[in-house]
Protein backbone atom coordinates (compact mmCIF):
# COMPACT_ATOMS: atom_id res chain seq x y z
CA UNK A 1 0.00 0.00 0.00
CA UNK A 2 1.50 3.63 -1.07
CA UNK A 3 2.34 5.66 1.78
CA UNK A 4 0.32 8.67 1.84
CA UNK A 5 2.71 10.76 3.56
CA UNK A 6 5.43 9.50 1.91
CA UNK A 7 7.91 12.74 1.22
CA UNK A 8 9.76 10.57 -1.70
CA UNK A 9 9.21 12.17 -5.11
CA UNK A 10 7.47 10.13 -7.80
CA UNK A 11 10.66 9.24 -10.27
CA UNK A 12 11.40 10.56 -13.54
CA UNK A 13 10.40 8.27 -16.63
CA UNK A 14 11.60 7.78 -19.82
CA UNK A 15 11.67 6.43 -23.15
CA UNK A 16 14.77 4.90 -24.99
CA UNK A 17 15.64 4.89 -28.75
CA UNK A 18 17.37 2.41 -31.07
CA UNK A 19 18.48 2.43 -34.34
CA UNK A 20 19.38 -0.67 -36.10
CA UNK A 21 21.22 -0.46 -39.56
CA UNK A 22 20.31 -3.24 -41.99
CA UNK A 23 23.27 -5.18 -41.47
CA UNK A 24 22.55 -5.39 -37.50
CA UNK A 25 20.50 -8.12 -36.05
CA UNK A 26 17.27 -6.90 -34.04
CA UNK A 27 18.29 -9.13 -31.10
CA UNK A 28 22.16 -6.80 -30.69
CA UNK A 29 19.61 -3.64 -30.69
CA UNK A 30 18.11 -5.17 -28.01
CA UNK A 31 20.39 -6.46 -26.32
CA UNK A 32 22.23 -2.82 -26.58
CA UNK A 33 18.53 -1.01 -25.44
CA UNK A 34 18.70 -3.67 -22.28
CA UNK A 35 22.26 -1.84 -21.39
CA UNK A 36 20.82 1.58 -21.85
CA UNK A 37 17.52 0.42 -19.60
CA UNK A 38 19.86 -0.89 -16.90
CA UNK A 39 21.82 2.85 -17.30
CA UNK A 40 18.62 4.69 -17.21
CA UNK A 41 18.12 3.33 -13.83
CA UNK A 42 21.38 3.63 -12.40
CA UNK A 43 20.25 7.50 -13.59
CA UNK A 44 17.40 6.53 -11.35
CA UNK A 45 14.74 6.79 -14.50
CA UNK A 46 12.01 4.43 -14.95
CA UNK A 47 11.96 3.14 -18.31
CA UNK A 48 8.00 3.04 -19.55
CA UNK A 49 8.54 2.55 -23.37
CA UNK A 50 11.46 1.16 -25.86
CA UNK A 51 11.39 2.34 -29.73
CA UNK A 52 13.33 0.79 -32.52
CA UNK A 53 13.62 1.80 -36.22
CA UNK A 54 15.39 -0.14 -38.55
CA UNK A 55 17.32 2.56 -40.68
CA UNK A 56 20.15 2.27 -43.87
CA UNK A 57 21.72 5.77 -42.10
CA UNK A 58 20.31 7.89 -39.24
CA UNK A 59 18.28 10.81 -40.47
CA UNK A 60 20.29 14.24 -40.52
CA UNK A 61 17.84 16.38 -39.17
CA UNK A 62 16.44 14.11 -36.30
CA UNK A 63 18.36 11.14 -36.12
CA UNK A 64 15.09 8.85 -36.73
CA UNK A 65 13.11 9.03 -39.54
CA UNK A 66 9.67 11.20 -39.60
CA UNK A 67 7.07 9.05 -39.03
CA UNK A 68 8.61 7.84 -35.83
CA UNK A 69 9.16 11.17 -34.87
CA UNK A 70 5.48 11.55 -34.90
CA UNK A 71 4.70 8.17 -32.96
CA UNK A 72 7.09 8.75 -30.20
CA UNK A 73 5.78 12.47 -30.04
CA UNK A 74 2.07 10.77 -29.81
CA UNK A 75 3.46 8.48 -27.19
CA UNK A 76 5.41 11.28 -24.62
CA UNK A 77 2.77 13.49 -24.77
CA UNK A 78 0.12 11.07 -23.77
CA UNK A 79 1.61 9.39 -21.04
CA UNK A 80 3.66 12.65 -20.05
CA UNK A 81 7.49 11.19 -20.65
CA UNK A 82 9.98 13.26 -18.90
CA UNK A 83 12.96 12.27 -20.64
CA UNK A 84 14.21 10.48 -23.98
CA UNK A 85 17.59 8.80 -24.13
CA UNK A 86 19.19 8.00 -27.31
CA UNK A 87 21.30 4.82 -27.70
CA UNK A 88 23.65 6.27 -29.95
CA UNK A 89 25.61 9.50 -29.78
CA UNK A 90 23.93 12.20 -31.53
CA UNK A 91 24.51 15.19 -33.19
CA UNK A 92 24.16 18.91 -32.06
CA UNK A 93 21.84 19.84 -34.30
CA UNK A 94 19.93 16.74 -34.41
CA UNK A 95 19.43 17.45 -30.46
CA UNK A 96 18.31 20.65 -30.58
CA UNK A 97 15.59 19.90 -33.22
CA UNK A 98 14.74 17.20 -30.97
CA UNK A 99 14.27 19.19 -28.07
CA UNK A 100 12.50 21.31 -30.65
CA UNK A 101 9.78 19.00 -31.82
CA UNK A 102 9.02 16.74 -28.30
CA UNK A 103 9.75 20.01 -25.94
CA UNK A 104 11.68 17.39 -22.89
CA UNK A 105 15.01 16.66 -22.37
CA UNK A 106 16.93 14.69 -24.66
CA UNK A 107 19.96 12.60 -23.71
CA UNK A 108 21.79 9.98 -25.91
CA UNK A 109 24.04 6.99 -24.20
CA UNK A 110 27.25 9.64 -23.62
CA UNK A 111 25.67 12.31 -21.83
CA UNK A 112 23.75 9.72 -19.54
CA UNK A 113 26.97 7.77 -19.22
CA UNK A 114 28.35 11.62 -18.42
CA UNK A 115 25.79 11.97 -15.73
CA UNK A 116 25.87 9.01 -13.87
CA UNK A 117 29.96 9.60 -13.51
CA UNK A 118 28.99 12.74 -12.05
CA UNK A 119 26.16 11.63 -9.71
CA UNK A 120 28.99 8.95 -8.55
CA UNK A 121 31.73 10.70 -8.15
CA UNK A 122 32.81 11.30 -4.53
CA UNK A 123 36.54 12.49 -4.73
CA UNK A 124 37.86 16.12 -6.09
CA UNK A 125 40.25 13.53 -8.12
CA UNK A 126 37.08 12.11 -9.69
CA UNK A 127 34.99 15.05 -9.78
CA UNK A 128 37.65 16.94 -11.82
CA UNK A 129 38.02 13.91 -14.07
CA UNK A 130 33.93 13.93 -15.32
CA UNK A 131 33.91 17.79 -15.14
CA UNK A 132 36.49 18.54 -17.63
CA UNK A 133 34.78 15.07 -19.66
CA UNK A 134 31.34 16.99 -19.74
CA UNK A 135 32.99 20.66 -20.65
CA UNK A 136 34.92 18.53 -24.01
CA UNK A 137 31.73 17.20 -24.52
CA UNK A 138 29.89 20.24 -23.98
CA UNK A 139 31.76 22.53 -26.17
CA UNK A 140 30.53 21.76 -29.77
CA UNK A 141 27.01 21.72 -28.24
CA UNK A 142 26.39 24.94 -27.15
CA UNK A 143 23.59 26.93 -28.36
CA UNK A 144 24.08 30.20 -26.13
CA UNK A 145 22.32 28.11 -23.12
CA UNK A 146 25.53 28.25 -21.05
CA UNK A 147 26.05 31.73 -20.67
CA UNK A 148 25.14 31.57 -16.67
CA UNK A 149 28.56 30.09 -16.82
CA UNK A 150 29.88 33.58 -17.21
CA UNK A 151 29.41 34.17 -13.37
CA UNK A 152 31.69 31.32 -12.50
CA UNK A 153 34.85 33.56 -14.32
CA UNK A 154 34.37 36.08 -11.33
CA UNK A 155 33.44 38.81 -13.52
CA UNK A 156 37.24 39.72 -14.59
CA UNK A 157 39.61 39.74 -17.40
CA UNK A 158 36.30 39.63 -19.83
CA UNK A 159 37.57 40.55 -23.22
CA UNK A 160 35.18 41.71 -25.88
CA UNK A 161 33.02 44.48 -26.33
CA UNK A 162 28.89 44.78 -26.16
CA UNK A 163 28.48 43.59 -29.28
CA UNK A 164 30.47 40.25 -29.06
CA UNK A 165 28.04 37.29 -29.63
CA UNK A 166 27.07 35.37 -26.45
CA UNK A 167 27.83 31.37 -28.16
CA UNK A 168 31.38 33.20 -28.43
CA UNK A 169 31.33 34.00 -24.75
CA UNK A 170 30.02 30.65 -23.76
CA UNK A 171 32.67 28.91 -26.00
CA UNK A 172 35.33 30.95 -24.54
CA UNK A 173 34.33 30.48 -21.10
CA UNK A 174 34.20 26.40 -21.69
CA UNK A 175 37.43 26.69 -23.09
CA UNK A 176 39.01 28.91 -19.99
CA UNK A 177 37.02 25.97 -17.80
CA UNK A 178 38.69 22.75 -19.89
CA UNK A 179 42.16 24.42 -19.55
CA UNK A 180 41.79 24.78 -15.70
CA UNK A 181 40.36 21.62 -15.32
CA UNK A 182 43.59 20.08 -17.50
CA UNK A 183 46.09 22.01 -15.39
CA UNK A 184 44.32 20.81 -11.91
CA UNK A 185 44.46 17.08 -13.34
CA UNK A 186 48.16 17.75 -14.02
CA UNK A 187 49.32 18.36 -10.89
CA UNK A 188 46.68 15.72 -9.75
CA UNK A 189 48.25 12.78 -12.36
CA UNK A 190 51.78 14.15 -10.72
CA UNK A 191 50.67 13.53 -7.20
CA UNK A 192 49.53 10.64 -8.25
CA UNK A 193 52.64 9.19 -10.15
CA UNK A 194 54.21 9.81 -6.70
CA UNK A 195 52.16 7.69 -4.89
CA UNK A 196 52.35 5.00 -7.25
CA UNK A 197 56.64 5.37 -6.92
CA UNK A 198 56.32 5.72 -3.15
CA UNK A 199 54.56 2.25 -2.80
CA UNK A 200 58.00 0.68 -3.10
CA UNK A 201 59.07 -2.70 -5.87
CA UNK A 202 55.88 -4.70 -4.72
CA UNK A 203 54.23 -6.28 -7.65
CA UNK A 204 51.10 -4.49 -9.08
CA UNK A 205 47.58 -6.47 -9.79
CA UNK A 206 44.81 -4.56 -11.20
CA UNK A 207 41.10 -5.85 -11.25
CA UNK A 208 39.70 -4.97 -14.46
CA UNK A 209 36.64 -5.85 -16.40
CA UNK A 210 32.78 -4.70 -17.38
CA UNK A 211 31.28 -2.71 -15.02
CA UNK A 212 29.23 -4.39 -12.41
CA UNK A 213 30.90 -7.61 -13.12
CA UNK A 214 31.86 -8.08 -9.03
CA UNK A 215 35.21 -6.18 -9.11
CA UNK A 216 34.62 -4.39 -5.70
CA UNK A 217 33.44 -7.49 -4.02
CA UNK A 218 36.23 -9.32 -5.16
CA UNK A 219 38.69 -6.68 -3.91
CA UNK A 220 37.01 -6.82 -0.08
CA UNK A 221 37.19 -10.52 -0.21
CA UNK A 222 40.65 -10.37 -0.86
CA UNK A 223 42.10 -7.52 1.03
CA UNK A 224 39.58 -7.92 4.10
CA UNK A 225 38.51 -4.29 3.33
CA UNK A 226 35.44 -2.65 2.56
CA UNK A 227 35.05 -1.28 -0.91
CA UNK A 228 31.78 -0.13 -2.37
CA UNK A 229 29.85 -2.74 -3.71
CA UNK A 230 26.82 -2.26 -5.38
CA UNK A 231 24.55 -3.94 -7.73
CA UNK A 232 24.65 -0.66 -9.98
CA UNK A 233 26.65 0.46 -13.12
CA UNK A 234 29.84 2.42 -12.34
CA UNK A 235 30.03 2.03 -8.45
CA UNK A 236 33.35 2.79 -8.29
CA UNK A 237 35.14 5.46 -10.18
CA UNK A 238 38.35 6.32 -7.64
CA UNK A 239 41.24 3.62 -8.16
CA UNK A 240 40.83 2.11 -4.55
CA UNK A 241 44.71 0.01 -3.53
CA UNK A 242 45.27 -2.66 -1.09
CA UNK A 243 47.79 -4.28 0.08
CA UNK A 244 47.60 -8.09 -0.11
CA UNK A 245 49.79 -10.94 1.82
CA UNK A 246 48.75 -14.66 0.23
CA UNK A 247 50.78 -16.64 2.95
CA UNK A 248 54.61 -15.31 2.66
CA UNK A 249 53.65 -13.12 -0.79
CA UNK A 250 52.70 -9.34 -1.22
CA UNK A 251 51.11 -7.61 -3.33
CA UNK A 252 49.46 -4.11 -4.32
CA UNK A 253 46.00 -5.08 -5.46
CA UNK A 254 44.06 -2.13 -7.35
CA UNK A 255 39.97 -1.81 -7.99
CA UNK A 256 39.37 0.37 -10.92
CA UNK A 257 36.91 2.05 -12.96
CA UNK A 258 34.40 -0.77 -14.93
CA UNK A 259 34.36 -0.60 -18.47
CA UNK A 260 31.45 -0.21 -21.11
CA UNK A 261 30.35 -0.55 -24.62
CA UNK A 262 30.97 3.20 -26.56
CA UNK A 263 32.80 4.41 -23.14
CA UNK A 264 32.64 8.29 -24.38
CA UNK A 265 36.09 9.20 -25.48
CA UNK A 266 36.46 12.16 -23.17
CA UNK A 267 36.02 9.89 -20.06
CA UNK A 268 38.96 8.06 -21.51
CA UNK A 269 40.76 10.83 -22.13
CA UNK A 270 40.08 12.55 -18.78
CA UNK A 271 40.38 9.45 -16.39
CA UNK A 272 44.17 9.12 -17.66
CA UNK A 273 45.44 9.27 -14.04
CA UNK A 274 43.41 6.23 -12.87
CA UNK A 275 43.76 3.93 -16.48
CA UNK A 276 47.51 4.50 -15.22
CA UNK A 277 46.83 1.96 -12.73
CA UNK A 278 46.18 -0.32 -15.20
CA UNK A 279 48.85 0.62 -17.36
CA UNK A 280 51.55 0.42 -14.88
CA UNK A 281 49.77 -3.02 -13.62
CA UNK A 282 52.16 -6.52 -13.33
CA UNK A 283 48.79 -8.26 -13.76
CA UNK A 284 45.57 -8.11 -14.44
CA UNK A 285 42.75 -9.93 -13.52
CA UNK A 286 40.20 -9.41 -16.36
CA UNK A 287 36.97 -10.46 -14.17
CA UNK A 288 33.59 -11.54 -16.08
CA UNK A 289 29.98 -12.13 -14.99
CA UNK A 290 29.35 -14.69 -16.59
CA UNK A 291 25.75 -15.07 -15.85
CA UNK A 292 25.59 -12.16 -18.29
CA UNK A 293 23.73 -13.44 -21.34
CA UNK A 294 26.13 -11.64 -23.14
CA UNK A 295 29.55 -12.18 -21.38
CA UNK A 296 31.29 -12.89 -23.91
CA UNK A 297 30.69 -9.34 -25.93
CA UNK A 298 31.59 -7.52 -22.36
CA UNK A 299 35.06 -9.64 -22.37
CA UNK A 300 35.77 -8.20 -26.11
CA UNK A 301 34.95 -4.76 -25.05
CA UNK A 302 37.44 -4.73 -22.45
CA UNK A 303 40.29 -6.66 -24.48
CA UNK A 304 39.29 -3.74 -27.10
CA UNK A 305 39.69 -1.17 -24.50
CA UNK A 306 42.64 -2.24 -22.67
CA UNK A 307 44.47 -3.11 -26.18
CA UNK A 308 43.28 0.69 -26.79
CA UNK A 309 44.55 2.19 -23.68
CA UNK A 310 47.75 0.70 -24.49
CA UNK A 311 47.44 -2.15 -21.32
CA UNK A 312 46.60 -5.26 -24.29
CA UNK A 313 50.04 -7.36 -23.71
CA UNK A 314 50.21 -7.80 -20.01
CA UNK A 315 49.93 -11.17 -18.05
CA UNK A 316 46.34 -11.79 -17.68
CA UNK A 317 44.06 -14.19 -15.15
CA UNK A 318 40.69 -14.35 -16.60
CA UNK A 319 38.20 -14.78 -13.67
CA UNK A 320 34.63 -16.02 -14.39
CA UNK A 321 32.27 -14.60 -11.06
CA UNK A 322 28.62 -15.63 -10.61
CA UNK A 323 28.77 -18.80 -11.29
CA UNK A 324 25.79 -18.74 -8.79
CA UNK A 325 23.88 -17.08 -10.89
CA UNK A 326 24.39 -18.76 -13.71
CA UNK A 327 20.93 -20.29 -15.71
CA UNK A 328 20.55 -22.16 -19.13
CA UNK A 329 17.74 -23.56 -20.80
CA UNK A 330 17.98 -26.96 -22.10
CA UNK A 331 16.94 -28.32 -24.91
CA UNK A 332 14.09 -30.42 -25.28
CA UNK A 333 15.32 -33.95 -27.24
CA UNK A 334 13.31 -33.53 -30.13
CA UNK A 335 14.10 -29.85 -30.50
CA UNK A 336 15.81 -29.82 -33.86
CA UNK A 337 16.89 -25.93 -33.70
CA UNK A 338 20.42 -25.11 -33.66
CA UNK A 339 21.64 -25.36 -30.61
CA UNK A 340 22.84 -21.71 -28.41
CA UNK A 341 24.91 -20.41 -25.95
CA UNK A 342 21.10 -20.51 -23.75
CA UNK A 343 21.05 -23.87 -24.22
CA UNK A 344 24.51 -24.72 -23.01
CA UNK A 345 25.46 -25.59 -18.88
CA UNK A 346 27.98 -23.91 -17.12
CA UNK A 347 30.36 -27.58 -17.68
CA UNK A 348 29.56 -27.57 -21.45
CA UNK A 349 30.23 -23.66 -21.51
CA UNK A 350 34.01 -24.38 -19.97
CA UNK A 351 34.82 -27.01 -22.89
CA UNK A 352 34.24 -24.32 -25.77
CA UNK A 353 37.19 -21.72 -26.23
CA UNK A 354 37.69 -21.34 -22.57
CA UNK A 355 39.58 -25.03 -22.59
CA UNK A 356 42.57 -23.60 -24.36
CA UNK A 357 43.01 -21.10 -21.52
CA UNK A 358 44.94 -23.78 -19.36
CA UNK A 359 45.41 -22.68 -16.20
CA UNK A 360 44.80 -18.94 -16.43
CA UNK A 361 41.42 -19.59 -16.29
CA UNK A 362 39.09 -19.30 -12.97
CA UNK A 363 35.24 -20.13 -12.18
CA UNK A 364 34.20 -18.38 -8.67
CA UNK A 365 30.90 -16.78 -6.96
CA UNK A 366 32.58 -14.01 -4.84
CA UNK A 367 29.29 -13.25 -3.44
CA UNK A 368 28.91 -17.13 -2.24
CA UNK A 369 32.64 -17.27 -1.80
CA UNK A 370 33.19 -19.90 -4.30
CA UNK A 371 36.54 -21.30 -5.34
CA UNK A 372 38.21 -18.07 -3.49
CA UNK A 373 40.48 -20.46 -2.24
CA UNK A 374 41.27 -21.76 -5.94
CA UNK A 375 41.73 -17.94 -6.97
CA UNK A 376 44.13 -17.01 -3.65
CA UNK A 377 45.89 -20.11 -4.51
CA UNK A 378 46.37 -19.13 -8.23
CA UNK A 379 47.03 -15.27 -7.81
CA UNK A 380 50.24 -17.00 -5.18
CA UNK A 381 51.96 -18.44 -7.80
CA UNK A 382 51.39 -15.53 -10.44
CA UNK A 383 52.82 -13.39 -8.18
CA UNK A 384 55.49 -15.42 -6.27
CA UNK A 385 56.38 -16.04 -9.73
CA UNK A 386 57.03 -12.79 -11.43
CA UNK A 387 58.64 -11.82 -8.12
CA UNK A 388 61.22 -14.38 -8.08
CA UNK A 389 62.19 -13.35 -11.82
CA UNK A 390 62.36 -9.15 -10.91
CA UNK A 391 64.39 -9.88 -7.48
CA UNK A 392 66.10 -13.30 -7.60
CA UNK A 393 68.27 -12.62 -5.06
CA UNK A 394 65.15 -12.81 -2.80
CA UNK A 395 64.71 -16.67 -3.63
CA UNK A 396 65.46 -17.77 -0.50
CA UNK A 397 62.50 -15.78 1.13
CA UNK A 398 60.63 -19.17 -1.26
Amino acid sequence: MKDLHSTEKPKLTCVLIGVASKQQETEQVMEYLDELEFLARTYDLDTVRVFTQRLDKPDKSTYIGKGKVEEISAYVKENKVDVLIFDDEISPSQQRNLEKVFGKKILDRTTLILEIFEQRAQTAHAKTQVQLAQYQYMLPRLTGMWTHLERQRGGTGTRGGAGEKEIETDRRIVRDKIALLKDRLKEIDRQMATQRKNRGDLIRVALVGYTNVGKSTIMNILSKSEVLAENKLFATLDTTVRKVTIDNVFFLLSDTVGFIRKLPTQLVESFKSTLDEVREADLLVHVVDISHKNFEDHYNVVNQTLHDIKAGDKPVLLVFNKIDAFKYKPKDEDDLTPTTRENLSLEEVKRTWMRNLNNNCIFISAINKQNMEELRSTLYKMVKEMHIKRYPYNNFLY
